[in-house]
């Protein structure tokens, strides 16, 4: 409880803004107009932009971008998978040529990239705490009839660096109802991935922490990694798998085994899909499959779903979906938990 607390703590404090730079970078669309902005990301085909005259960010339709410079540093992924960090200019086209994109990681090193080719782009700073991105939702429902509530809790933070992620997220589900044990279920995530020389290859690792009263979990602690790949990877969809190993381990309430916790190695088979449309939706969706490898026939799988609806600014709505099943629960637990919640949604930094 005091891991989570510290947690959540940390999320909200970088909520705060991030950055305080002058707005002097030059963006120039197809049709001739030209704004003075700050250039805070590139994500989803939405480039976001920050006016002086304007509370809040502007989204920009990232494919109508003529031109564009910066002076500040930007982390820039692309679709092959290789990843730069640098000071942002345009580079002179001829004719039909796809506008590219130079970017200046020294004065010896410039790289040009087309364009379409770029899937992320992300304002950096040499200061850590300047480089955190993430979101916060929060769903409440209330029934005077039956003296029913129900709550969601979730926050997400991403530490962006040019080869390499870290993430963590929690998300947190209550219910309660008049005559009825109140059902409760906790999970806080890490996840990382290093990138590879291979062409959109990388090694990952994954830790996990779940309570889940509907199956009898106290605390079932996952640690794994593996190998992974980025099967699709644009501005509008990302598909990746990894494979490996995890070990698990997991204590129950009281009497449910005869020691109250079971140890288990397992394989690892994780994916996670993204989708975009520019400026409205997005949907999010990971699991992972954990065939037992020290309890032959025996098949753990989780999932997280989330479909994000864009209101206004950094306001959208949610709906999500989380599940566990357990093909072998100790006798007289419930092999799954699994349910919905909706909200709304906040995102910090520069998402």
């Amino acid at each position: 409880m005091k891991t989570w607390r510290l947690f959540l703590s940390l999320t909200f404090l970088a909520t705060t803004p991030l950055f305080a730079r002058q707005k002097t970078d030059l963006l120039v669309m197809q049709n001739g107009d030209r704004i003075t902005c700050e250039v805070k990301s590139l994500n989803a085909g939405v480039l976001s932009i920050a006016l002086d005259y304007v509370d809040g960010t502007v989204s920009v339709d990232w494919s109508k971008v003529a031109r564009l410079e910066s002076s500040q540093l930007f982390v820039v992924l692309t679709q092959d998978g290789s990843s730069h960090e640098g000071k942002l200019g345009t580079v002179q086209t001829v004719g039909n040529e796809p506008m590219k994109i130079q970017i200046i990681e020294s004065q010896e090193n410039r790289v040009e990239i087309e364009r379409p080719k770029i899937v992320r782009m992300t304002e950096t700073s040499e200061k850590i705490y300047q480089r955190f991105n993430g979101s916060i939702n929060l769903g409440v429902i209330y029934s005077k009839g039956n003296s029913a509530t129900q709550y969601n809790l979730g926050t997400e933070t991403e530490y962006l660096r040019q080869r390499w992620a870290a993430e963590a997220l929690l998300s947190s589900n209550l219910s309660s109802s008049s005559g009825s044990t109140t059902s409760t279920r906790n999970q806080l995530m890490f996840r990382g991935y290093h990138l590879l020389p291979w062409d959109n290859y990388f090694y990952g690792g994954l830790g996990s922490f779940l309570q889940s009263s509907e199956q009898g979990i106290k605390l079932q602690t996952t640690i794994g990694g593996g190998i992974g790949h980025f099967f699709k990877n644009t501005s509008r969809t990302s598909i990746a798998l990894l494979g490996g190993l995890a070990w698990q381990s997991t204590d129950y309430k009281p009497l449910a085994t005869p020691l109250g916790r079971q140890n288990i190695a397992a394989g690892l088979i994780a994916a996670e899909i993204k989708a975009f449309k520019f400026n409205r939706t997005n949907l999010d969706v990971t699991a992972a499959l954990l065939p037992a490898v020290s309890d032959p026939g025996r098949v753990r799988f989780n999932t997280n779903a989330s479909y994000y609806l864009k209101l206004f600014n950094n306001l959208s709505w949610n709906l999500s979906f989380y599940g566990n099943w357990d093909n072998r629960p100790p006798g007289g637990l419930s092999g799954s938990d699994y349910g919905t919640s909706s909200g709304l949604s906040w995102t910090f930094g520069n998402r």
